[in-house]
């Protein structure tokens, strides 16, 4: 029995490694959406806090300024606070435009002003215009105005609530679709053991001990294919990094043993899962059913 064991096992190895080749598969797709998932926030948190906001400065004295820089700084929502003359304003305005109207002015007309960058939690409507005003009564006479694009800032609010909804739907549907494909993968591969199994419970063999080896192995290639999926997903996410630096401002620890953690749980729960029910099912079918 022991031999035939070991024979018919042997038979079923390259279903065991299709079956490896295709779970890793599913879990690397299922690992890319699961690493925007995890990221949708920070994302969109960068975008927020790349919304840069002026104060247009009306005096020309520096200890004011200084002073109206410090008071800003100082607040919990501002970031990255400087002060911009004429000569960086201009650079700034021919950056974003992408021309330069030098050639044509003689004169800068663009104001001295005092730019920062809001944190995220703070980047909507009804916070911005409350700072607007609290700058605006904390420096009556020496600030002109205050602008950011309040378009962009209402847009930006509520496409980041469509967007987080849709991408849960999303996730879920996937979630469904990996756990389901994962599931048929493991049974075609089983399907290979039908024999050995029946064959076993025959001469007298356990559940447990039918059951046990196949567990095991379903284990081991769980861990193989979850591995392999980790594998894939860094080297993704590395060569990503090359292209889009900021991608590195998401990198975490925490989503990182969330992410990949979830891979192993996902890969190796499904796999066990699927050979157990498969074990039982073909335990309770006939011979003849076999067939």
């Amino acid at each position: 029995m022991a031999a035939n064991g070991s024979g018919s096992l042997k038979r079923s190895k390259p279903n065991y490694i299709y079956s490896i080749i295709g779970v890793a598969i599913v879990l690397f797709i299922m690992g890319i959406m699961g690493w925007l998932f995890l990221n949708l926030h920070s994302i969109g948190d960068n975008f927020k806090e790349d919304i840069r906001i002026s104060v247009y400065l009306r005096t020309q004295d520096k200890n004011t300024i200084g002073n109206i820089q410090q008071f800003i700084a100082a607040e919990p929502f501002a970031k990255n606070v400087e002060y911009v003359n004429k000569d960086k304003a201009k650079a700034i305005w021919n950056k974003e435009n992408n021309e330069d109207w030098g050639k044509i002015l003689d004169v800068n007309p663009l104001p001295e002003s005092v730019d920062f960058f809001a944190k995220a939690d703070y980047v909507n409507v009804d916070s911005l215009t409350k700072i607007s005003a609290s700058i605006e009564n904390k420096f009556k006479n020496e600030v002109a105005d205050i602008q950011y694009p309040k378009s962009l800032v209402t847009n930006l609010n509520e496409r980041a609530t469509k967007i987080g909804l849709i991408f849960l739907v999303m996730s879920i549907v996937l979630c469904i679709i990996v756990i389901i494909s994962i599931d048929n993968t493991i049974r075609l591969a089983m399907f290979s053991n039908r024999f050995l199994i029946k064959t076993m419970q025959m001469v007298g063999a356990t559940r447990n001990f039918i059951s046990k080896p196949l567990l095991i192995r379903a284990l081991l290639n769980g861990l193989i294919s979850a591995f392999i999926a980790i594998f894939l997903l860094f080297g993704l996410i590395e060569w990503a990094t090359t292209q889009f630096p900021q991608i590195k401002t998401l990198q975490g620890i925490r989503t990182s043993v969330l992410l990949f953690g979830g891979l192993i749980i996902l890969g190796v729960g499904i796999s066990v899962f699927s050979t157990y029910r498969s074990v039982l099912k073909y335990l309770k079918m006939k011979l003849d059913e076999l067939y």
